[in-house]
């Protein structure tokens, strides 16, 4: 649709339906709906005061279910402290007219023509160079914000917004957690993570756990894998089937490794599983630069503790020849 050309437009009825009776609406213009989820819709639209694309995510009812305001809260702070070039930036949160009449929300974001998720799907031509960038801009966001103390808990392709020039940004911190230095390890955090194909071993099956920075480092893993082939790296159907497709790919782990998933039943499934061997992954991505599957083979340790930080794979030598683009 056209950009239009001034504000004294009457709104149409769809922007009406959209914004109902915030005070800000009149400096957007509605162009479409790119994005539609249990929460509410996603719009593009056009900023009348800086006449730059923007996308506006409208959240139904947050008052509704206490841990959904929670998640909506936690994302909003977060995503107004981090600021990063690979990470979303909010650009305007649009304050309801009175408090009284709060029951949805506006949040302005940067405009992003797609998703990492489409972009897989829709391209089968992808270079080395495109897996390298790609790589390359999801852990320098991974150590910025695992810097600030922040794992994001929920990265997949869905959560990767992408431009056609190959700019990825991190985006959906509605699960993210925060952990200080100082907080009681005997504290435990809720294992609410959305998407099982992404998750880490350790968190298998888990209810409670001590969430670390490997769990973020293996969902790049298992990101920049389907990435390579085109598909999903571990599809479980349930949690037996994804322990099942792990230790069909990485062999079965030692006693020692599974003495750290936190799951009983996991845990117990893993020790009476029959012995596995791994696969090599040369054999497993035998079209991919044999620097990027050794990089991958690190990425996706069933181990935690056998995982290399985000500062740590930024420095690998498979980046060395995109340093001078930065």
């Amino acid at each position: 649709s056209q950009m239009p050309t001034s504000n004294s437009k009457q709104p149409s009825s769809a922007e009406v339906d959209f914004f109902t009776e915030y005070g800000d609406a009149n400096r957007y213009k509605i162009q479409e709906v790119i994005g539609k989820g249990s929460y509410g819709v996603v719009c593009s639209a056009l900023d009348l005061q800086t006449r730059q694309k923007v996308a506006i995510k409208k959240i139904h009812n947050i008052f509704e279910h206490t841990s959904d305001a929670a998640r909506i809260l936690r994302e909003i702070k977060l995503l107004r402290l981090l600021r990063h070039p690979d990470v979303v930036e909010i650009k305007h949160i649009m304050l309801p007219p009175s408090r009284k009449d709060f029951k949805d929300i506006y949040v302005v974001f940067e405009l992003m023509e797609s998703d990492l998720h489409q972009v897989i799907k829709a391209n089968d031509d992808l270079t080395k160079e495109h897996y390298q960038f790609f790589l390359y801009q999801l852990l320098r966001a991974l150590k910025y914000i695992h810097t600030a103390s922040v794992y994001h808990r929920d990265l997949k392709p869905k959560n990767i917004l992408a431009n056609s020039n190959c700019k990825l940004k991190i985006c959906d911190f509605g699960l993210a957690r925060v952990a200080f230095n100082d907080t009681p390890t005997t504290v435990f955090w809720t294992d609410y993570v959305a998407t099982r194909w992404y998750r880490a071993p350790e968190l298998c099956g888990s209810f409670f756990t001590k969430y670390t920075p490997a769990i973020d480092i293996w969902s790049i893993g298992c990101i920049f894998a389907e990435v390579l082939t085109g598909k999903p790296l571990f599809p479980g159907k349930n949690v037996v089937h994804q322990l099942d497709l792990m230790t069909d790919l990485l062999g079965t782990p030692s006693m020692d490794t599974i003495s750290r998933v936190r799951n009983e039943k996991a845990r117990r499934y893993l020790s009476s599983m029959r012995k596995k061997d791994p696969v090599p992954f040369s054999q497993k991505f035998p079209n991919a630069d044999p620097l990027g599957v050794k990089l991958l083979e690190k990425l996706l340790a069933f181990d935690p503790k056998d995982r290399p930080t985000a500062e740590e794979v930024v420095l690998w030598c498979y980046f060395v020849c995109l340093i001078p683009w930065f």
